[in-house]
């Protein structure tokens, strides 16, 4: 084992685990040891908590259970880390489990800094226990050392009265009473020691944007991360990935207020919290708010009452998504949120001219649609006297809420009809087979589908990709369903009829809501595993062997969520957005 190998393994097993206050008599928090100058700082706390929902009976069974650890079981250096850690247990005659919450117990705080610097500070609650630890590793370092002729690595020297150690020249790390500090740079400990001995020095603790960050926070948070957002604006990735909503419609529509708010940011606070099978994470930010009368205004709650609503419950389902977007105010804006007119809105408006008989998208058509905009997406349910397409797409529907329905309506089904007829009219003119046009009635709702026949087609069980589509358009009530099955627009058009179960109402100044269901979502995934593979094969020049490994895991880990809901909105004049993951885990 190298001793690179052995300094990683004694830093990162307990970087794992976050750790409870430490006692009064102990050191200033690690944050009054940081540089003000960090971009990001990790805390975590309540270590017993943590360390019981990582190594119970319900997440142990879940994650021996996946392939990468089976796959990491068989290899030899899995091996040798088990062997590791059974050593370190007989040696300081303790279990891991314990082991590890006297080794964290005050306090795990991780920093990056500039110049790719790096500081962990590690509490321990018991002193002896860490020295003893200390102890082991110094003495694998030094074997190994001498072993590869390289002793002089692995040194000792004072510094503002402490004594750092390093085991390969590089990283530098020193103890102090109960609390560990590594540095991967000299540079980066010396710094915390130089805060270490001043008593008014400037620390990322009295930053403004640290402690207004922190204030804004909940307190029972098992962990909690602070960004420091500006320096981050002048990454290169992050910049171009904040101005792609500047140049693509449908990613203003999605992320409008979102990046705007993240520019005008000073600091990113993230809280984690975790139950008995879910992880819930909380992010805030000093974002300011767009003014009502910005482009992106369209996608703010005007009213204090206003939100996305609920999400729409249906069979099969694998996602869905709420937005409060306001089309009309979108659209009205797009001079100003896509200055330059590119080719591809120029086509979308030439269409929509021709669907809608030359109204005008803005004032005549968008104008009709509430602000609130709703997608679904669920597993296909094939009827056998149809077929099965060889590759199965899920459906997916978009739904919008008409303000005049009776009025609008024709309308719609006018657009709808024109532009399946000038589907059809193209596949013509290839001489490929159009799409029959059907009326049907489901639930008091008479709606429009269009398909392909399977008529002349012998073999039903391998269907060609286009048989996934079945475009349906349903205007149940007051509501709007474009979908891409007819299966899925029956599904709608039960969820929202009155007689449905009410959706739960929904939180004021939220904008957007995502939910996904990971077991459909695997579901869909194992269906076209097969096709999956052979892409991985060709795309990424895998064996098989490797793309069955790679797909398999994907599902694995996808089952392994049962379900993710994440909502965007505002709070006390802060951006807050909150992701909750319930995880699919057996009982005991």
């Amino acid at each position: 084992m190298s001793t690179r190998l052995g300094l990683l393994l004694s830093l990162a097993i307990p970087l794992l685990v976050p750790a409870t206050p430490m006692a009064a008599q102990g050191p200033p928090a690690a944050a009054q040891w940081l540089p003000p100058e960090a971009v990001i700082s990790l805390h975590v706390s309540q270590p017993r908590k943590l360390i019981k929902w990582l190594a119970g009976a319900e997440m142990t069974e879940a994650i021996t259970a996946l392939p990468l650890y089976q796959q990491q079981v068989s290899k030899p250096q899995f091996r040798e880390f088990l062997n590791l850690v059974a050593f370190l247990e007989t040696t300081l005659d303790t279990d891991w489990q314990t082991g590890l919450a006297r080794l964290t117990g005050g306090g795990i705080t991780l920093a990056i800094c500039p110049e790719d610097t790096v500081v962990a500070i590690v509490d321990a609650e018991d002193e002896r226990l860490l020295e003893r630890l200390h102890e082991i590793f110094l003495n694998i370092a030094r074997s190994e050392a001498e072993n590869e002729g390289r002793s002089g690595t692995v040194a000792s020297k004072e510094y503002a009265g402490v004594t750092v150690w390093t085991f390969d020249g590089e990283e530098a790390h020193a103890i102090i009473g109960k609390r560990f500090i590594f540095a991967n740079r000299s540079e980066g400990l010396k710094a915390v020691l130089d805060l270490r001995n001043t008593s008014a020095g400037a620390s990322l603790s009295t930053t403004s944007a640290y402690r207004a960050a922190t204030q804004a926070a909940s307190a029972d948070a098992v962990a909690n991360a602070f960004v420091h957002v500006a320096p981050l604006m002048d990454l290169p990735g992050v910049a171009e990935l904040l101005d792609k909503s500047r140049a693509n419609p449908l990613a203003a529509l999605v992320f409008a207020g979102i990046s705007e708010a993240v520019r005008s940011s000073s600091w990113l606070n993230l809280t984690a919290h975790i139950d008995d099978k879910a992880l819930a994470v909380q992010a805030l930010t000093d974002g300011k708010l767009p003014e009502p009368t910005s482009p992106v205004a369209f996608a703010l709650p005007q009213k204090a009452s206003d939100a996305a609503r609920a999400n729409l419950s249906v069979p099969g389902r694998i996602a869905a998504v709420s937005l409060y977007r306001d089309l009309h105010r979108f659209y009205a804006g797009k001079d100003d949120l896509f200055p330059e007119r590119t080719s591809g809105l120029i086509f979308f408006e030439n269409m929509m001219g021709i669907f809608f008989t030359g109204r005008d998208l803005t004032s005549e058509v968008l104008a009709q649609t509430e602000p609130e905009v709703r997608l679904v997406v669920a597993e296909q349910r094939y009827d056998p006297a149809v077929g099965t397409p060889q590759v199965r797409l899920p459906a997916v529907a978009a739904i919008l809420r008409l303000r005049d329905p009776e009025q609008f309506k024709p309308v719609v089904e006018e657009a709808w009809q024109k532009a399946v007829g000038l589907i059809n009219f193209t596949r013509g003119q290839q001489a490929l087979p159009g799409l029959i046009i059907d009326r049907p009635m489901h639930a008091g709702t008479r709606f429009t589908v269009a398909y392909f026949s399977t008529v002349d087609v012998e073999d039903k069980t391998k269907l060609n990709t286009r048989f996934n589509l079945r475009p349906a358009l349903a205007m149940p009530g007051e509501h709007l369903i474009l979908s891409s099955t007819d299966g899925l627009a029956r599904d709608l058009i039960e969820a929202l009829s009155p007689q449905a179960e009410p959706a739960a109402a929904p939180t004021a100044r939220t904008h957007s809501v995502l939910d996904i269901e990971g077991a459909h979502a695997a579901s869909a995934l194992q269906a076209n595993r097969e096709t999956l593979v052979r892409g991985d094969m060709v795309k990424k020049g895998r064996t098989q062997a490797e793309a069955e490994t790679g797909i398999d895991m994907l599902i694995t880990l996808v089952k392994l969520m049962d379900r993710l809901k994440l909502s965007i909105g505002a709070r006390d004049g802060l951006i807050q957005a909150q992701l909750r993951v319930k995880l699919n885990l057996p009982d005991h």
